[in-house]
């Protein structure tokens, strides 16, 4: 007898083909055997120890969320519900360029600093690793879905140079190649970078491409929030493009959207430049979120000069009136690097999470609202918040374009990725209703994907991006990471007032074969593991 048979499901199986109907049989974690419809009627049925009834549901691979900022969450949260319940059965850490590995101890107290609004400061965690391998092996000791990990070239660059605004030398460059090959050595799958936060940001394209070369050569690649998200954002692309063409390097880029007044509209150019060089050869993919609005620290939009030393000179330059007016000159008038080249409109810069209880009232209101209340200039409430809350307050950013969303989802290289933040009173829903909302929105009401497509988007395409020989599909000795959902209900709950409601239509999740959710409730499970890099 095996252990589950999963009968007369609609088999989505991650290919882009047409479903069909069939009984999945699973044995020690993997699909041990797919019997059609059509066989199924000439032959006896297989039998399991547990028998599931699919009708009405369909079977697809495990959603794989490309952009996930997880890295305490897993460990923090055994029942990790927010991505649990979306069918998400593997997560990738360590983006933006700013985690936890390598890091020593002063690196990652600088580190636990400065992305606080990403993940919270981890006064809960003990922080019982400083290399890549040892934060995977911490991982392996049981979380609630699989992890990759990539190598934070931010983090990277604090251990070696620190936080100063200035070129590597020789001897710097070398050390940051060794520990980038020591990371995908000990199983990462590639290199991340924020290059809108410091001090990845300080970093030239050669020193970049250097590091991409190391990634090259380990079958990694190379996942970068790029220099521009707004005013030159298609210049920001075309750079990653030809950074990685020098580097010989795969290219993933991180949540591609086209945001802020000046790109409403030019996803089509965006996608013609990624197309040409896709022609010419490239290896390049893409994640996106299914919302508009995005997600990042009230800090992040500072210019990137008010953020080099890292967060305590940050905090004494805005305690420094003269420099804090620096400061508001570039944000509100020229256009900080930070706010991606764009003066930044305070009406659009939402308060979605506050590490001091005392600001809690702010949580939901804009910048703007906020400054009303108090009777001041956005400018004043807002370095009050960053000073008060010692930059730990998390924003959501109303700058996106559903024309652009849509259009970017359709391409040929597009995966999903949430970029969720699960901290704040208010965070971005998409950290609780990306999957769901693609198959509900997306699919269902919009006929933006069929189901078919979108399920390739968010199984089988990121599985061939992270270079996973037995995950991303449904087949015969694949692993059993696997979601069972309505079509005609799935939805997510979360919305932007009730940002934590866990999503509807999905009964069944297995991760590794065994229940995570079972029907539509959370079970004790803790399956998931590190996912390693593949070695050529």
């Amino acid at each position: 007898m095996e252990d589950l048979v999963i009968r007369d499901a609609d088999v989505v199986d991650g290919s882009g083909e047409p479903s069909y109907r069939a009984d999945v049989v699973i044995d020690a974690g993997r699909i041990v055997s797919i019997v059609k419809e059509a066989a199924a009627a000439g032959c006896q049925r297989p039998g399991a120890m547990r028998e599931i009834d699919a009708e009405g549901l369909v079977l697809s691979p495990g959603f794989i969320d490309m952009h996930a900022h997880s890295d305490l969450a897993l460990l923090r949260d055994p029942d990790h519900s927010a991505k649990v319940a979306q069918g998400v059965t593997l997560e990738v850490l360590g983006q933006d360029g700013l985690s936890y590995a390598p890091v020593d101890d002063r690196t990652l107290e600088e580190v636990r600093r400065a992305v606080t609004g990403w993940n919270g400061y981890g006064d809960d965690i003990e922080f019982d690793w400083r290399g890549v391998g040892e934060y995977l092996d911490r991982l392996d000791r049981g979380i609630a879905v699989n992890a990759a990990y990539l190598v934070p070239q931010g983090t990277v660059r604090a251990l070696v140079v620190g936080w100063e605004d200035r070129p590597a030398t020789p001897a710097e460059l070398d050390r940051m190649r060794r520990l980038v090959a020591e990371g995908l050595e000990q199983g990462a799958v590639g290199l991340s970078s924020g290059l809108t936060y410091t001090p990845g940001m300080y970093a030239g394209d050669g020193e970049l491409t250097e590091l991409c070369r190391v990634v090259a050569s380990y079958g990694g690649y190379y996942c970068p929030h790029h220099r521009s998200y707004g005013a030159g954002a298609l210049e920001a692309y075309a750079e990653m493009v030809d950074l990685a063409r020098e580097a010989g390097c795969p290219l993933h880029l991180a949540h591609a959207t086209m945001n802020f007044g000046v790109n409403r509209g030019r996803a089509p150019e965006l996608l013609a430049l990624l197309d040409r060089a896709l022609d010419a050869g490239a290896d390049i993919t893409l994640d996106t979120y299914p919302y508009t609005p995005g997600c990042t620290t009230l800090a992040a939009l500072l210019p990137s000069w008010a953020s080099e030393g890292g967060p305590e000179e940050v905090l004494a330059r805005l305690a420094d009136p003269e420099t804090a007016e620096r400061i508001r000159y570039g944000l509100e008038v020229t256009g900080s690097d930070g706010c991606h080249g764009v003066p930044v409109e305070w009406e659009t810069i939402e308060i979605s999470g506050v590490t001091d209880p005392a600001l809690a009232g702010l949580v939901g209101r804009t910048v703007r609202e906020a400054a009303q209340l108090r009777g001041e200039e956005p400018w004043a409430t807002a370095r009050r918040l960053l000073v008060g809350d010692r930059l730990g307050t998390t924003v959501l950013q109303h700058v996106g374009h559903e024309e652009n969303v849509r259009a970017i989802m359709r391409h040929r290289a597009h995966t999903g990725g949430s970029d969720g933040i699960l901290q704040g009173g208010k965070p971005h829903p998409r950290a609780y209703g990306t999957f769901p909302r693609y198959l509900g929105h997306y699919v269902r009401e919009s006929g933006v994907l069929t189901l078919e497509e979108c399920v390739a988007h968010l199984t089988s395409r990121p599985a061939a991006r992270l270079r996973l020989p037995d995950r991303g599909l449904v087949r015969e000795g694949y692993r059993a990471d696997l979601v069972l959902f309505d079509p005609e209900t799935v939805a997510p709950g979360a919305t932007f007032a009730a940002p934590r409601t866990l999503p509807t239509g999905i009964p069944y999740v297995l991760v590794d074969g065994r229940f995570a959710v079972e029907d539509g409730r959370r079970t004790d499970i803790l399956a998931g593991r590190s996912v390693r890099r593949t070695p050529l």
